[in-house]
């Protein structure tokens, strides 16, 4: 068969099905993005470039659509290409959230289109007004409505979308859902998994260094941001370095902002380290940046406590990642985190936005243990029953063949609907 995939970051949510695409006689693929260093051997790579236009020429509102109409003419010259050097794909696969697919059903007409919904914007009941401590204007409400438009524009489509959770599906209209097959993630079981040979050896990231004796508390997210509780975590961090003289925290994250509020002359590390000067003890808090995957996950299994926090928002990858670890989570007390964690069971879990009860919880793992091994061992049943890249993939090949009609490799299990639950004894 043959495959297009579109994604502006390659290779996006794809990194996974591709690999295994491409190590299957007989299909091609073909991926269309903006220019990156990443690299699949096997795949044919068209790269596109975005020019920037003037804001101040384009109403407010709508400067994500007109991105997004810049970004679709732009998918679809490089289709046009792709189709005059003879390349016709069996099924597009790709994200609507930059509106990239949008011209491919010209370009490609009958040729079905696998598009995946990560979130559908509201101005309340999700990361909109969730953080009292940075307001949204209600005149910000129409853009943020307007947000929508590419979602709306891709269900118009009338094709076939993808969401990874129950919740992030549960977001869009009741209308929208039955055109949004539910696709859980997994993660590689076989590379994320517990290992209690490296508590007996230290661990040493740069300057710092994890000795055995030491309780390592984690924390990771893409970028250090409000919107996945840096600003909490941060201030937690006194009173757990108080009564734990045993303990070092490493937080990963870059210095960007993702999602939500900028400052104006500074990045959130810097400003929270400012605003607790002299409150911990810095020495025993390390911040390395973004780090290579194989340092993530020798954290994640060194860690006798993960703290997992979020605005409810799109969940990350390395929550799922922690649960493979077996790690003791302390997570957000969110929709899209509760369908990971069930308190007491799979993790712990805390009010997002408290740094106190954050600061009880974490020391509550520290000090309990027994508490803490059979988080660790549920968390990984859990991750063995919901997680497994394997199924997630047999599950993807078999989606595809429902679209496409061809048949494919048969799954190894049949779609679950994912939610937090006790796991068999471990």
């Amino acid at each position: 068969m043959k495959y297009l995939f579109v994604h502006q970051n390659f290779p996006g949510q794809y990194l996974h099905i591709i690999r295994h695409l491409i190590a299957q006689p007989g299909n091609e693929v073909a991926f269309i993005s903006e220019p990156n260093k990443n690299n699949i051997p096997g795949v044919r790579r068209l790269n596109y470039q975005v020019k920037e236009t003037r804001k101040e020429s384009t109403h407010p509102t709508i400067r994500d659509l007109n991105l997004a109409m810049i970004r679709a003419e732009a998918v679809g010259r490089m289709g046009r290409t792709l189709k005059g050097l003879g390349f016709t794909p069996d099924i597009i696969i790709g994200h609507h959230g930059w509106g990239e697919l949008l011209n491919l059903v010209d370009v490609f007409p009958g040729v079905p289109v696998l598009g995946y919904f990560e979130f559908y914007y509201a101005t309340a009941g999700t990361d909109v007004g969730f953080d009292a401590e940075f307001p949204t204007s209600e005149d910000q409400f129409p853009r943020i409505r307007a947000m929508n438009a590419v979602n709306l524009m891709a269900l118009a489509l009338n094709q076939h979308g993808q969401s990874p959770t129950i919740w992030q599906r549960s977001l869009y209209p009741d209308w929208a859902q039955r055109q949004i097959h539910l696709l859980p993630e997994g993660v590689p079981l076989d590379i994320c998994k517990p290992d209690a040979a490296v508590r007996g050896q230290p661990l040493t990231i740069g300057p710092f260094t994890v000795a055995p004796k030491d309780k390592l508390i984690t924390y990771v997210a893409r970028n250090l941001e409000p919107y996945r509780g840096f600003h909490v975590m941060m201030r937690a961090l006194p009173e757990i370095l108080r009564a734990r003289p045993d303990a070092k925290v490493v937080m990963l994250g870059g210095d960007e902002v993702s999602y939500g509020a900028r400052l104006a002359n500074s990045m959130w590390r810097e400003h929270m380290q400012r605003e607790l000067a002299g409150q911990y003890d810095s020495s025993r808090v390390m911040m390395p940046g973004q780090v290579p995957y194989d340092v993530h996950v020798a954290l994640l299994k060194r860690s006798d406590a993960h703290v997992y926090l979020t605005y409810p928002f799109v969940l990350s990858w390395s929550l799922r990642e922690a649960l493979a670890c077996g790690c003791a989570i302390i997570g957000a007390d969110v929709d899209p985190v509760r369908e990971f964690i069930a308190e007491g069971k799979t993790g712990l879990l805390t009010p997002c936005l408290d740094p106190k009860r954050l600061a009880d919880r974490l020391l509550e793992v520290l000090e309990d243990r027994k508490l803490a091994a059979g988080l660790g061992r549920r968390a990984r049943a859990f991750a063995e029953a919901n997680l497994d890249l394997g199924d997630y993939i047999a599950n993807y090949e078999a989606l595809i063949a429902r679209i496409t009609g061809r048949a494919l490799v048969a799954p190894r299990t049949a779609p679950r609907l994912m939610r937090a639950r006790k796991p068999k004894a471990a």
